[in-house]
Protein backbone atom coordinates (compact mmCIF):
# COMPACT_ATOMS: atom_id res chain seq x y z
CA UNK A 1 0.00 0.00 0.00
CA UNK A 2 1.34 3.43 -0.94
CA UNK A 3 1.15 6.52 1.23
CA UNK A 4 -2.06 8.51 1.26
CA UNK A 5 -2.07 12.30 1.26
CA UNK A 6 -3.44 15.57 -0.10
CA UNK A 7 -2.89 17.57 -3.27
CA UNK A 8 -4.09 21.12 -2.69
CA UNK A 9 -4.48 23.24 -5.83
CA UNK A 10 -4.54 26.86 -4.67
CA UNK A 11 -5.70 28.09 -8.09
CA UNK A 12 -9.06 26.40 -7.44
CA UNK A 13 -9.53 27.56 -3.84
CA UNK A 14 -12.41 30.05 -3.44
CA UNK A 15 -11.89 30.66 0.27
CA UNK A 16 -15.27 29.23 1.28
CA UNK A 17 -13.83 27.60 4.44
CA UNK A 18 -15.93 24.47 3.91
CA UNK A 19 -12.81 22.42 4.68
CA UNK A 20 -12.31 24.20 8.00
CA UNK A 21 -15.91 23.62 9.05
CA UNK A 22 -15.95 19.97 7.92
CA UNK A 23 -12.68 19.28 9.74
CA UNK A 24 -13.93 20.78 12.99
CA UNK A 25 -17.31 19.09 12.75
CA UNK A 26 -16.00 15.60 12.02
CA UNK A 27 -13.15 15.71 14.53
CA UNK A 28 -15.30 17.48 17.15
CA UNK A 29 -12.82 20.30 17.55
CA UNK A 30 -13.92 23.31 19.61
CA UNK A 31 -14.57 26.72 18.08
CA UNK A 32 -11.73 29.23 18.21
CA UNK A 33 -14.23 32.01 18.85
CA UNK A 34 -15.34 34.72 16.47
CA UNK A 35 -12.95 37.63 16.33
CA UNK A 36 -11.71 40.12 13.79
CA UNK A 37 -8.04 39.37 13.21
CA UNK A 38 -7.32 42.27 10.89
CA UNK A 39 -5.95 39.85 8.30
CA UNK A 40 -8.51 40.21 5.54
CA UNK A 41 -11.23 37.54 5.92
CA UNK A 42 -8.96 35.26 7.94
CA UNK A 43 -10.37 34.84 11.44
CA UNK A 44 -8.53 31.63 12.44
CA UNK A 45 -5.08 33.08 11.56
CA UNK A 46 -3.06 29.85 11.75
CA UNK A 47 -3.09 26.10 12.28
CA UNK A 48 -3.31 25.03 15.90
CA UNK A 49 -4.23 22.15 18.17
CA UNK A 50 -7.91 22.95 17.57
CA UNK A 51 -7.68 24.12 13.93
CA UNK A 52 -6.33 21.37 11.67
CA UNK A 53 -7.33 23.07 8.41
CA UNK A 54 -6.77 26.78 7.90
CA UNK A 55 -7.69 28.84 4.85
CA UNK A 56 -5.09 31.53 4.32
CA UNK A 57 -6.22 34.75 2.60
CA UNK A 58 -3.55 36.83 0.87
CA UNK A 59 -4.48 40.21 -0.59
CA UNK A 60 -2.04 41.39 -3.23
CA UNK A 61 -2.48 45.12 -3.48
CA UNK A 62 -1.79 45.83 -7.14
CA UNK A 63 -3.20 49.12 -8.37
CA UNK A 64 -2.88 49.13 -12.16
CA UNK A 65 -6.06 51.17 -12.55
CA UNK A 66 -5.17 53.71 -9.88
CA UNK A 67 -8.34 52.91 -7.92
CA UNK A 68 -6.54 51.85 -4.76
CA UNK A 69 -8.56 48.63 -4.58
CA UNK A 70 -6.90 45.22 -4.28
CA UNK A 71 -7.33 43.32 -7.51
CA UNK A 72 -5.65 39.99 -6.79
CA UNK A 73 -6.48 37.35 -4.20
CA UNK A 74 -4.50 34.26 -3.22
CA UNK A 75 -6.22 31.64 -1.06
CA UNK A 76 -4.77 28.41 0.25
CA UNK A 77 -6.16 25.75 2.55
CA UNK A 78 -3.22 24.84 4.78
CA UNK A 79 -2.81 21.56 6.67
CA UNK A 80 -0.18 19.28 8.22
CA UNK A 81 2.29 18.25 5.52
CA UNK A 82 2.83 14.67 6.81
CA UNK A 83 6.50 15.04 5.82
CA UNK A 84 8.62 12.15 4.59
CA UNK A 85 11.13 13.07 7.32
CA UNK A 86 8.90 14.47 10.05
CA UNK A 87 10.66 16.64 12.62
CA UNK A 88 7.85 16.17 15.15
CA UNK A 89 8.16 12.39 14.98
CA UNK A 90 11.95 12.49 15.37
CA UNK A 91 11.71 14.79 18.39
CA UNK A 92 9.04 12.82 20.26
CA UNK A 93 10.67 11.08 23.29
CA UNK A 94 7.77 8.72 24.04
CA UNK A 95 7.05 7.31 20.59
CA UNK A 96 3.62 8.93 20.63
CA UNK A 97 4.07 10.21 17.07
CA UNK A 98 4.19 7.41 14.55
CA UNK A 99 3.64 6.75 10.86
CA UNK A 100 0.49 4.66 10.55
CA UNK A 101 -0.42 2.05 7.95
CA UNK A 102 -1.55 4.76 5.50
CA UNK A 103 1.77 6.61 5.69
CA UNK A 104 0.29 9.45 7.76
CA UNK A 105 2.17 11.11 10.63
CA UNK A 106 -0.17 10.36 13.53
CA UNK A 107 -0.19 11.52 17.17
CA UNK A 108 -1.34 8.83 19.62
CA UNK A 109 -3.09 10.86 22.34
CA UNK A 110 -2.94 8.04 24.91
CA UNK A 111 0.87 7.95 24.70
CA UNK A 112 1.63 11.68 24.36
CA UNK A 113 2.91 13.14 27.65
CA UNK A 114 2.51 16.77 26.59
CA UNK A 115 6.24 17.58 26.70
CA UNK A 116 5.91 19.86 23.67
CA UNK A 117 9.24 18.88 22.09
CA UNK A 118 7.44 18.31 18.80
CA UNK A 119 6.16 21.90 18.58
CA UNK A 120 9.46 23.70 17.78
CA UNK A 121 10.62 20.70 15.74
CA UNK A 122 8.06 21.28 12.98
CA UNK A 123 9.50 23.65 10.34
CA UNK A 124 5.94 24.52 9.22
CA UNK A 125 4.59 25.47 12.64
CA UNK A 126 1.79 22.92 12.34
CA UNK A 127 1.69 20.86 15.52
CA UNK A 128 0.60 22.47 18.78
CA UNK A 129 -0.38 21.56 22.33
CA UNK A 130 -4.04 21.56 23.28
CA UNK A 131 -4.53 23.96 26.20
CA UNK A 132 -7.28 21.78 27.66
CA UNK A 133 -5.75 18.31 27.43
CA UNK A 134 -2.07 19.28 27.33
CA UNK A 135 -1.49 16.81 24.49
CA UNK A 136 -0.03 17.60 21.09
CA UNK A 137 -2.60 17.60 18.29
CA UNK A 138 -2.76 18.10 14.54
CA UNK A 139 -4.38 16.74 11.38
CA UNK A 140 -4.83 12.97 11.48
CA UNK A 141 -5.77 12.79 7.79
CA UNK A 142 -9.09 11.54 9.21
CA UNK A 143 -7.54 8.23 10.22
CA UNK A 144 -10.90 6.88 11.36
CA UNK A 145 -12.47 7.65 7.99
CA UNK A 146 -9.57 6.12 6.07
CA UNK A 147 -9.98 2.86 8.00
CA UNK A 148 -13.55 2.71 6.64
CA UNK A 149 -12.43 3.57 3.11
CA UNK A 150 -13.85 7.12 3.25
CA UNK A 151 -11.93 10.21 2.14
CA UNK A 152 -11.10 12.86 4.79
CA UNK A 153 -13.82 15.34 5.67
CA UNK A 154 -12.05 18.39 4.24
CA UNK A 155 -11.57 16.82 0.79
CA UNK A 156 -15.15 15.55 0.81
CA UNK A 157 -16.49 19.03 1.59
CA UNK A 158 -14.36 21.01 -0.90
CA UNK A 159 -16.78 22.22 -3.62
CA UNK A 160 -14.11 22.96 -6.25
CA UNK A 161 -11.84 19.93 -5.77
CA UNK A 162 -9.07 22.25 -4.64
CA UNK A 163 -8.31 19.56 -2.05
CA UNK A 164 -7.85 16.08 -3.49
CA UNK A 165 -7.14 12.99 -1.40
CA UNK A 166 -5.56 9.76 -2.59
CA UNK A 167 -2.37 7.80 -3.17
CA UNK A 168 0.52 10.27 -3.10
CA UNK A 169 2.26 8.93 -6.21
CA UNK A 170 -0.96 9.15 -8.21
CA UNK A 171 -1.62 12.64 -6.87
CA UNK A 172 1.85 13.77 -7.98
CA UNK A 173 1.17 12.61 -11.54
CA UNK A 174 -2.16 14.41 -11.52
CA UNK A 175 -0.54 17.53 -10.09
CA UNK A 176 2.21 17.61 -12.74
CA UNK A 177 -0.42 17.40 -15.48
CA UNK A 178 -2.31 20.27 -13.83
CA UNK A 179 0.86 22.39 -13.82
CA UNK A 180 1.39 21.66 -17.53
CA UNK A 181 -2.21 22.67 -18.23
CA UNK A 182 -1.79 25.96 -16.39
CA UNK A 183 1.45 26.66 -18.24
CA UNK A 184 -0.37 26.08 -21.54
CA UNK A 185 -3.00 28.59 -20.41
CA UNK A 186 -0.36 31.23 -19.73
CA UNK A 187 0.02 30.78 -15.96
CA UNK A 188 3.79 30.40 -16.17
CA UNK A 189 4.32 30.87 -12.44
CA UNK A 190 2.48 27.67 -11.45
CA UNK A 191 4.65 25.06 -9.71
CA UNK A 192 4.46 22.31 -7.09
CA UNK A 193 5.60 22.94 -3.54
CA UNK A 194 6.77 19.88 -1.64
CA UNK A 195 7.48 17.65 -4.63
CA UNK A 196 11.00 16.76 -5.83
CA UNK A 197 12.59 19.45 -3.64
CA UNK A 198 16.02 19.09 -2.06
CA UNK A 199 15.14 19.75 1.59
CA UNK A 200 15.79 17.82 4.79
CA UNK A 201 12.07 17.15 5.31
CA UNK A 202 11.87 15.28 2.00
CA UNK A 203 8.76 15.25 -0.15
CA UNK A 204 5.51 16.30 1.48
CA UNK A 205 2.60 13.87 1.56
CA UNK A 206 0.35 16.93 1.61
CA UNK A 207 1.71 19.15 -1.14
CA UNK A 208 0.52 22.27 -2.94
CA UNK A 209 0.26 23.91 -6.33
CA UNK A 210 1.29 27.56 -5.93
CA UNK A 211 1.66 30.54 -8.24
CA UNK A 212 3.79 32.76 -5.98
CA UNK A 213 6.84 32.26 -3.77
CA UNK A 214 6.14 30.02 -0.73
CA UNK A 215 6.67 32.90 1.69
CA UNK A 216 3.69 34.71 0.17
CA UNK A 217 1.53 31.86 1.48
CA UNK A 218 3.34 31.85 4.85
CA UNK A 219 5.28 28.72 3.92
CA UNK A 220 9.05 28.36 4.42
CA UNK A 221 11.10 28.77 1.25
CA UNK A 222 13.42 25.91 2.23
CA UNK A 223 12.00 23.93 5.17
CA UNK A 224 14.72 22.52 7.40
CA UNK A 225 14.71 20.14 10.34
CA UNK A 226 16.09 21.52 13.63
CA UNK A 227 19.08 19.17 13.57
CA UNK A 228 20.28 20.92 10.42
CA UNK A 229 21.16 23.88 12.65
CA UNK A 230 23.31 21.86 15.08
CA UNK A 231 26.58 21.91 13.09
CA UNK A 232 26.28 25.58 11.94
CA UNK A 233 25.41 26.52 15.52
CA UNK A 234 28.43 24.62 16.87
CA UNK A 235 30.73 26.23 14.31
CA UNK A 236 29.39 29.68 15.15
CA UNK A 237 29.96 29.09 18.87
CA UNK A 238 33.45 27.73 18.18
CA UNK A 239 34.34 30.74 16.03
CA UNK A 240 33.00 33.15 18.66
CA UNK A 241 34.93 31.36 21.41
CA UNK A 242 38.12 31.41 19.36
CA UNK A 243 37.73 35.12 18.64
CA UNK A 244 37.17 35.92 22.32
CA UNK A 245 40.18 33.80 23.29
CA UNK A 246 42.46 35.59 20.81
CA UNK A 247 41.10 39.00 21.82
CA UNK A 248 41.65 38.25 25.51
CA UNK A 249 45.17 36.96 24.85
CA UNK A 250 46.23 40.11 23.00
CA UNK A 251 44.55 42.31 25.58
CA UNK A 252 46.49 40.70 28.41
CA UNK A 253 49.69 40.53 26.35
CA UNK A 254 49.71 44.32 25.92
CA UNK A 255 49.63 44.77 29.70
CA UNK A 256 52.50 42.39 30.40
Amino acid sequence: MGNNGFFTDTTLCIGCKACEVACKQWNQLPSDGFKMSGYSYDNTVALSATTWRHVDFVEQKHFPDGSGKPVNWLMMSDVCKHCTHAGCMEACPTGAIIRNEFGDVFVQPDICNGCGYCVPSCPFGVIDRNETTGNAAKCTLCYDRQKDGIEPACAKACPTDSIIFGDVDELKERARKRVDTLHDRGVDTAYLYGVDEDTSVGDLNAFFLLTERPSVYNLPEKPRLPQDNVLPGFMACFAAGALLTVTTFFSLWKHV
